[in-house]
């Protein structure tokens, strides 16, 4: 038998296997990186659901929380709130504060800094609200400056509400053409929450 023919034969197999091999390493390695992004792109979708689920029901929650301090102040103005509308704020307040807790383990800094603004601003006007409500104000505060700073609440709602869209990808970027035309997330004037207030006791008082 010719010992280089056989050789050959070796060599030729050799080659038909490690090119197959090398083959099917790469043909796997091309599959591994196509599940890799399949996962990465499946990931990012369900990352994304979960913001827009705790986006929608903080946006509900934060609104629901200061129409129930608006519809407070109102009840202050005209006589003492019941048992059940004080279990009704607090009942507003504690689901606002729960989604609050959640969303500060999902959001991005870009949604948490002018959310977490909304925060402050109504942990403060409910400050106002139950000093109101049992008698111990501070300086300065009354029900018609109460009443203000519950309806500056929705210009922070609104601002929030536009960062939640842009983490979403659907909205224009602050100050584009499209962003300024957005719907005001109150339309209530504030001429209009002034007045309800004017003639209010604390105003008149000293």
């Amino acid at each position: 038998m010719d010992v280089g023919a056989v050789l050959i034969a070796v060599t030729g197999v050799a080659g038909t296997l490690g090119a197959a091999l090398l083959t099917q390493r790469g043909a796997d390695r091309a599959k591994k990186r196509e599940l890799e992004m399949a996962h990465a792109i499946q990931e990012a979708k369900e990352n994304r659901e979960l913001r827009r689920s705790c986006y929608t029901q903080l946006h509900r929650d934060a609104r629901q929380f200061t129409t129930a301090l608006s519809r407070h102040l109102y009840l202050l103005r005209d006589r003492l709130p019941a048992q059940e509308d004080v279990a009704a704020l607090e009942a507003a307040k504690d689901a606002y504060r729960d989604r609050w807790s959640e969303t500060l383990m999902i959001a991005p800094d870009a949604v948490i800094v002018p959310a977490h603004d909304l925060s402050d601003a109504l942990t403060g006007v409910y400050g106002q609200v139950k000093r109101l409500e049992q008698g111990n104000c501070r300086p300065g505060e009354t029900l018609r400056s109460a009443a203000e700073a519950q309806h500056a609440l929705w210009s922070s709602i609104r601002v929030m509400r536009e960062a939640m869209r842009r983490d979403l990808g659907i909205s224009a970027n602050a100050g584009d053409e499209a962003s300024r035309h957005l719907p005001r997330a109150s339309s209530t004037d504030p001429a209009t929450v002034t007045a309800d207030f004017a003639l209010s006791p604390e105003d008149t008082d000293g």
